[in-house]
This record gives C-alpha cells, sequence and structure tokens, in this order.
C-alpha cells in the first residue's frame, strides 16, 4: 500500500500559485475583502507561510495586479486582419470575457486599487505603483488601435479619439458591472459603434481625420458594425 506524497514546491512556483489563487479569490469579492487567512486556506499552506513569500497582502494583491493588467493588456491584441469594425468587435468580447470574470478585481483595478493599509510604509509609492499599471493597460490599447489604423505618428485628434474611446469603455465596463442592465452583447457593439462615432465627429472638424474615416469604412462590409451604424443613423434621420 503506498501513500501519496505532496510534492513541495519551488520558491517561484508557489509564488505564482498564491498570485493564482488571490485573483481567483479577487474575482469573486474585492480584495479589501479578502483576507491572508482565506488566500491561505484557498493555497491549502498556513498564514505565516504566506508571509514567507509575500511581505504582505499590499505586495501580494500587486503581483496579482501586476499579472491581471498584463492578461486585460493582451486582451486588445488582434491579427491585422479582415474589418477594422469586426476586428474590434472581437477585441471587445475579450476585454467583456475579462470583466465578467474577474468583476470585483477589475473595478478594483480600474478604480486604483484596494485601499493602502494604514501601516504601509509608502503608501503612496503603492498607490503609485497601482496606478503605473493601470496606465500600462491603457498604453497597450492604445497602442494596438494606432497599429489596426495603420498610423504611426497619430495626429491630436487622433489621439484624442482613441484615448477618449479607451477611457469610455472603461467606464461603460464598470457601469454594466453594477447591476448588468444592459445585454452585455449589445454593449459589445454600442462600443464599436461608439468608436466609429467619435472617429467621424472628429472628421467633421479635420481634412486628416476625415480621410482616416474614408479608409476605416473604405474596406467595411455591408454586415459590419461600422454599416450597421450608419443603417441605424439613416433610420433615424428618416
Amino acid at each position: 500500500m503506498t501513500t501519496g506524497v505532496r510534492r513541495r514546491m519551488g520558491v517561484e512556483e508557489r509564488r505564482q500559485q498564491l498570485i493564482g489563487v488571490a485573483l481567483e479569490l479577487f474575482s469573486q469579492r474585492s480584495p479589501d475583502e479578502v483576507s491572508i487567512d482565506e488566500i491561505a486556506s484557498a493555497a491549502g499552506i498556513s498564514r505565516p507561510l504566506v508571509y514567507h513569500y509575500f511581505p504582505g497582502k499590499l505586495s501580494l494583491y500587486e503581483a496579482a495586479l501586476k499579472r491581471a493588467s498584463e492578461d486585460l493588456a493582451a486582451r486588445f491584441v488582434e491579427p491585422h486582419e479582415g474589418p477594422l469594425g469586426a476586428r474590434l468587435l472581437r477585441v471587445m468580447r475579450r476585454f467583456f470575457d475579462f470583466v465578467e470574470d474577474h468583476g470585483p478585481g477589475f473595478s478594483a483595478l480600474m478604480r486604483g486599487g484596494p485601499a493602502v493599509p494604514a501601516d504601509t510604509d509608502r503608501p503612496l509609492d503603492a498607490v503609485s505603483r497601482t496606478n503605473a499599471l493601470v496606465d500600462s493597460v491603457r498604453q497597450a490599447a492604445y497602442v494596438q488601435i494606432l497599429a489596426h489604423l495603420e498610423v504611426q505618428d497619430p495626429p491630436a485628434r487622433l489621439e484624442l479619439v482613441v484615448r477618449s474611446w479607451i477611457s469610455l469603455v472603461e467606464s461603460t465596463a464598470l457601469i454594466w458591472l453594477d447591476g448588468r442592465r444592459i445585454p452585455r452583447r449589445e454593449l459589445e457593439v454600442q462600443l464599436v459603434h461608439d468608436f466609429a462615432a467619435l472617429a467621424a465627429v472628429s472628421a467633421a472638424h479635420d481634412a486628416e481625420m476625415a480621410a482616416l474615416l474614408r479608409r476605416m469604412f473604405g474596406n467595411e462590409p455591408g454586415d459590419g458594425p461600422f454599416a450597421d451604424l450608419v443603417t441605424r443613423l439613416v433610420t433615424l434621420a428618416s
């Protein structure tokens, strides 16, 4: 008769396990509501052992936040194939997959992270690190959108459109999480429409943006999300 022997994890493997456990708990409740004891219990280890790998809950949260921010940024990566509207719609679906799977954690991330404990030596540094991770997600999204538009040196109006749209995507997701009163699939399409609408308004004021808009719409199929927006607007105006 043999007995099972639990394999001893290496340092980095255990750290990654704890980060994964923390992310799973943060996906269910706000990080402020999750204790080190819960993380230790879910990982199958003692509370002191958690502190062996992370100095405190904040450092574990920051490590989990870093992994989550990298995952979220990766949701904006999309092959440069096919119409732009369809690409953006696929990006929005992957983005909302993340939002739906990590609701409380996503809210904490976008609102600046959990409350910093009073005994943290340098609370402003902790907040700055959290904000830097959030900004890295926004910048990654911005770079990806410019790549899809095939623009390397964006004019001021285009930068305004893209960054405004990214902010709109964030705020829409946060509002959606609070009650989910609008069907998710409708919001995904609406956000793609929002991108086209922001670009169109800017194009009405600027010849360079107008040329870009014509190029954006030039390869769009009649059944794509951009064409769907045009049809809806024409219907409203008639």
